[in-house]
């Protein structure tokens, strides 16, 4: 079963929550952590990942936090994971470090890669605007994958 890490998920739901305040000032780490229930330290690192990655801006001070870097419409939720894990691979014969030991026999790399691709394409295709709770965002989830894809928020 394919799943996101806890890195990941805690990412998208930092970025949603960003997402979700109308003021567009800074927040701080320990505010989305206390509304998510969230480890402070852990999602201080993450954010800190996002922010490294372009995704997130960093305001210190006082008033400081963080913000997103660009409307909530254009961070697709691959941005977001791929930030946080690095590159998505479904299987180990599928890797930045080139190809396995099979290659020149395997007969299922090429389906698993169209399956990488696949999901790589509809993570690319659902956005931090999406996942913030309005009735709007809801509908357009559902239809992602015609169907075949089921997305629980």
């Amino acid at each position: 079963m394919l799943r996101l890490t806890k890195k990941a998920d805690y990412g998208l739901m930092a970025l949603k929550y960003l997402a979700e305040q109308t003021s567009g000032s800074a927040h701080s780490a320990k505010d989305i952590a206390e509304a998510y229930h969230i480890p402070p330290q852990l999602l201080a690192k993450i954010l800190q990942t996002l922010a490294k990655g372009g995704l997130l801006v960093s305001h210190a001070g006082t008033n400081g936090g963080y913000a997103l870097s660009r409307p909530a419409k254009e961070i697709s939720a691959f941005e977001v994971i791929r930030a946080i894990d690095g590159p998505l691979f479904i299987t180990s014969c599928i890797t930045i470090h080139g190809n396995c030991d099979l290659t020149n026999t395997c007969t299922i790399k090429e389906p698993l890669r169209k399956v990488n691709d696949s999901i790589k394409d509809l993570l690319s295709g659902i956005y931090i605007a999406d996942l913030v709770e309005t009735g709007e965002s809801d509908r357009s989830l559902t239809a992602v994958g015609g169907g075949l894809v089921s997305i629980a928020l």
